[in-house]
């Protein structure tokens, strides 16, 4: 704890002497529209005549040092009920625009592409981006730790992208309804990001330096109204949905399963900045799949969340912890249960204060004598310093009318409660320069069972040539997250890491250098158990296209049973030590091609003195705007003494997306999993037929390889409205 506090103090010192915001001058008036807006790509009103002007952008990548050599454009106004957007994107060569498809929420780096960082309450670290691709695929995003973005944040707004021989003009009409600011702030951080792929410039209005991203709400200029943004008035949103579909499990020989569904749920504004969600009988099967992989690791793999209901906000929930150590994963909710109804409320009390608490109700489930269970989060967060914050978190599983003693049968006992209560310094300097983080926290349970306790912490600098981070973790052995993400405990790990690169002037490369990192771990008795050690060496070329090669060492001191392929069912000792040598090579080709391609690499050594051997491939084709076809492939070989001699595993995926417009979309996705033997085939046909508002159709579909038999089938048809009250 001494030291805990201590790590604490010196982060604190750190943020210090950073409170002036840096790109203070850049600053774009906004008035009220003088004009009625018509959301059609043409710059002909009077309030475009107008308005104030962002132009002159400094360019970001190649280099920071110099203005844009493509030029942009940007106005902004606005009325009682929305936000409005027009830009001019100029072409600075010749050749027609580059984009992926009409699939929203694009990748960036694959697309020209204009867009919107907006920070309401100034505080350089929550905000929202708007967006657009050169051929009209919206982008739209909640952002969160000064600069990342949560692209499955969806909402209410409308754009248009027209097409000129010389530019292409973006303008897009926001309702207030659809973000949180705070009440009578006259002053917004803002943004405007460009990245053109004919002459692979990045740009932003507001200069940022080119270790960071264009969506760093540390360098963010000023929106200055003329008047206080208007209040967005009564704000209720009744999102219902429909759903009818039927399932047969043909290996069980099972009769179809009909499903005819009803839920609802609904957005409420308690204020500009404070948010409200409800949701009863939620259904998440339009959500896409996840992507398989083959899993060669000892521990649990983790799953991003792509339910709409637990991503407003959720960095509150989410974000607290490490990648390995999360107190709080919202997919531990309705894992093997059906949810009843939950509420959120989540935003910010002011511009200091941030809260969220969440409830969900969970169902019982016979078969498996899974009691039903109440899930309970809340978090509160505070500003301090430039652009860091304390936090604290709790999270609550609870059984209800629970008996253990009435379970029989060889079925499975859960344990009544689980609770975790935490205490988080989160550091970011104004610069951006400094991050870290440094974390408390203590598990519970029933009868003194799983009470554990977790500390980690890091510190990390990254400036244009060098970048460093210490990291360290505890994690005690009995603590316990069950509503967490914590694949392994009982272990301390440090892991410190190092890079640099040059810049030369170059007409063919943008940047080298090395990086260097190390992760050890030790159990609690202080025996090492862990050691991965990489070296790697980073070209990135004026192109885009990308070139790392790396040589690994490894050390492992099993401390449990591993079956090293995961397949055979036989498995090494507890205690036995590996160690091996690797090597390998990464490139990524250029985006701007119509043709994409990427490959990794790994040989050398495995587990018991054996031989691995990877390959992955990931190829891509499009034709823009319309169509994208893509087929990652994923290849190993493992060479191991008996029991287990060679093994040989492919992961293969090809997968199209047809965008006929950007209202209508087609997905199919097909998964060849060896090491699980199975094919998944899963389309998803979704028509937006109003923002927000969409008709899905999914058909899924699992085989054996051989001989081709059906495992199980569904099909479901789902409609949603979104209803303004």
């Amino acid at each position: 704890m001494r030291f805990f506090l201590g790590f604490i103090a010196y982060l604190l010192v750190c943020s210090v002497g950073f409170a002036q915001k840096i790109n203070a001058s850049y600053r774009l008036h906004i008035q009220k529209a003088s004009s009625e807006i018509r959301v059609d790509g043409v710059m002909d009103e009077k309030a475009w005549e107008d308005a104030e002007v962002a132009t002159d952008f400094f360019m970001i990548t190649p280099m920071d040092t110099s203005f844009a050599k493509v030029k942009t454009d940007v106005r902004m106004t606005y009325d009682d009920k929305h936000l409005y957007l027009i830009v001019i994107n100029h072409h600075a060569v010749d050749g027609p625009y580059m984009v992926e498809s009409l699939r929203r929420d694009f990748s960036f780096g694959k697309n020209d592409n204009f867009l919107l960082f907006m920070d309401p309450f100034e505080d350089l670290t929550n905000g929202f981006s708007f967006g657009a691709n050169a051929a009209g695929a919206q982008w739209d995003g909640q952002m969160y730790n000064g600069g990342a973005v949560d692209l499955s944040w969806d909402n209410k707004w409308v754009s248009k992208v027209k097409n000129y021989e010389d530019k292409w003009i973006f303008e897009a009409a926001i309702p207030f309804k659809s973000i949180r600011y705070k009440k009578g702030i006259t002053e917004w951080g803002i943004n405007f990001s460009r990245l053109d792929l004919k002459t692979t410039e990045k740009s932003g209005w507001a200069p940022v330096p080119r270790q960071f991203p264009s969506a760093s709400l540390a360098y963010t200029g000023t929106l200055v109204w003329d008047n206080p943004p208007p209040d967005a008035g009564a704000n209720i949103s009744v999102i219902p949905y429909v759903l009818g579909g039927v399932s047969k499990n043909h290996q069980a020989e099972g009769k179809e399963v009909y499903r005819r569904e009803v839920g609802v749920d609904a957005k409420i504004s308690l204020t500009s900045s404070m948010n409200l969600d409800l949701t009863v009988n939620p259904d998440f099967s339009q959500v896409e799949v996840d992507r398989q992989v083959t899993n060669l690791d000892r521990f649990e793999l983790f799953f991003p969340e792509r339910r709409q209901f637990f991503l407003e906000n959720g960095d509150l929930f989410a974000g607290f912890g490490y990648s390995t150590i999360r107190p709080f994963f919202s997919r531990r909710i309705g894992l093997n249960a059906p949810i009843q109804f939950g509420a959120r409320l989540s935003g910010k009390l002011n511009k200091d204060w941030r809260i969220g608490a969440m409830n969900m109700q969970t169902g019982e489930v016979t078969e498996s004598a899974l009691p039903a269970q109440n899930f309970t989060v809340m978090a509160l967060q505070r500003q301090v310093g430039a652009r860091s914050n304390i936090g604290g978190i709790l999270v609550n599983k609870q059984s209800l009318r629970y008996d253990p003693d009435q379970v029989t049968d060889g079925k499975p006992v859960y344990a009544e409660f689980n609770r975790n209560v935490g205490l988080e310094y989160n550091l970011a300097s104004a610069n951006n320069l400094w991050t870290g983080k440094a974390m408390l926290l203590q598990s519970f349970g029933p009868e003194n069972m799983g009470r554990g306790l977790v500390h980690a912490a890091n510190l990390r600098y990254a400036s244009g040539n060098l970048t460093w981070n210490w990291q360290h973790e505890y994690v005690s052995e009995n603590y316990t997250a069950e509503v967490g993400f914590v694949p392994r405990n009982g272990f301390y790990r440090i892991s410190p890491m190092i890079g640099y690169r040059w810049f030369p002037k170059s007409e063919k490369i943008l940047s080298h250098g090395p990086d260097f990192n190390t992760s050890i771990f030790f159990n609690t008795r202080g025996e090492q158990t862990d050691n991965t050690t990489y070296a790697t060496y980073n070209v990135r070329f004026r192109s885009q296209s990308n070139l790392l090669g790396w040589v690994a060492y490894d050390f492992v001191k099993l401390q449990r049973p591993f079956d090293p392929t995961n397949f055979s069912g036989k498995f090494l000792d507890s205690g036995t030590e590996h160690t091996w040598n690797a090597f390998g090579l990464e490139y990524s080709s250029k985006p701007q091609s119509l043709f994409t391609y990427a490959f990794t690499s790994r040989v050398g050594g495995y587990f018991a003195d054996g031989q691995r051997f990877n390959f992955t491939t990931d190829f891509g084709y499009r034709f823009q705007p319309y169509v994208s076809l893509a087929l990652s492939t994923n290849f190993n070989q493992i060479n191991l003494p008996q029991p287990w001699g060679d093994t040989r595993f492919w992961l293969v995926g090809p997968r199209v997306d047809v965008t006929m417009t950007n209202t209508v979309f087609f997905t199919a996705f097909v998964q060849y999993n060896e090491q699980i033997n199975n094919i998944n085939l899963n389309t998803r046909f979704q028509w937006r037929f109003k923002p927000a508002s969409d008709l899905f159709l999914v058909y899924t579909d699992n085989y054996l390889p051989a001989p081709f038999n059906v495992k199980n089938r569904s099909v479901v048809l789902k409609f949603t409205y979104w209803w303004n009250v």
